[in-house]
């Protein structure tokens, strides 16, 4: 069984991950820790529950999703693994950052990469990985199919989707990544968003005031 750690970083409150299982394996996913205090609570968490860091995973590539990708990296001897379309996001990543008042030193840039219908394992789990474009192309979601919960990105929110007015965002296409590849999910299924608390799949079926 998963056990999904939900740590809130930097000025744009992004929920950055760590899921592990009883192996004491973990993946991290989005850390988007920026300061010393908050890069000491994630690997406190991780010393703490003597877990072994084996993936570091961006559901997408803004800025404010990848700026521990240099610190865990650094620490932990991993490297970045995303979508190969989220290029133009980390070729950009100093000049994006600037814009809404974020500093990033150091890009790490994905040297491992993933496709529809990837598997990410990890101790004895695994996640399924949905290509979901629509609010940045390079979006994936992380699907659990053991543990019936979906680690989302910024493509679902509770009550809410992901904004559309970035560069390369496309309100049709996010609405078909939610619809083909989110929604096909039952409804029991947990939805952990990039940004805010958690859902799930049939809650945002029928109160998401965007679903049409």
């Amino acid at each position: 069984m998963i056990t999904v750690k939900i740590f809130v970083f930097n000025s744009f409150s992004v929920n950055s991950f760590v899921l592990h299982d009883e192996t004491g394996d973990c993946i991290i996913i989005d850390p988007g820790c920026s300061s010393s205090s908050e890069q000491n609570k994630l690997s406190d968490y991780i010393t703490g529950n003597n877990l072994n860091p084996v993936a570091l995973i961006n559901t997408h590539f803004h800025v404010d999703h990848i700026l521990g990708n240099h610190f865990v990296c650094e620490k932990y001897n991993l490297k970045p693994t995303g979508h190969k379309d989220g290029k133009l996001f980390w070729e950009t990543a100093h000049e994006f950052g600037s814009v809404f008042g974020i500093t990033i030193d150091e890009i790490r840039k994905p040297e491992l990469f993933v496709e529809e219908g990837d598997m990410i394992t990890f101790g004895n789990s695994s996640l399924e990985v949905r290509y979901t474009p629509g609010h940045a192309n390079g979006s994936i979601c992380l699907v659990s199919h053991a543990d019936k919960f979906v680690i989302a990105g910024d493509v679902l929110f509770y009550g809410s989707i992901g904004r559309t007015d970035l560069p390369t965002g496309n309100f049709d296409v996010l609405m078909d990544s939610i619809e083909s590849k989110l929604f096909t999910l039952d409804d029991e299924y947990i939805v952990y968003p990039g940004h805010g608390p958690k859902t799930s799949i049939g809650y945002e079926k029928i109160s998401n005031p965007f679903i049409r």
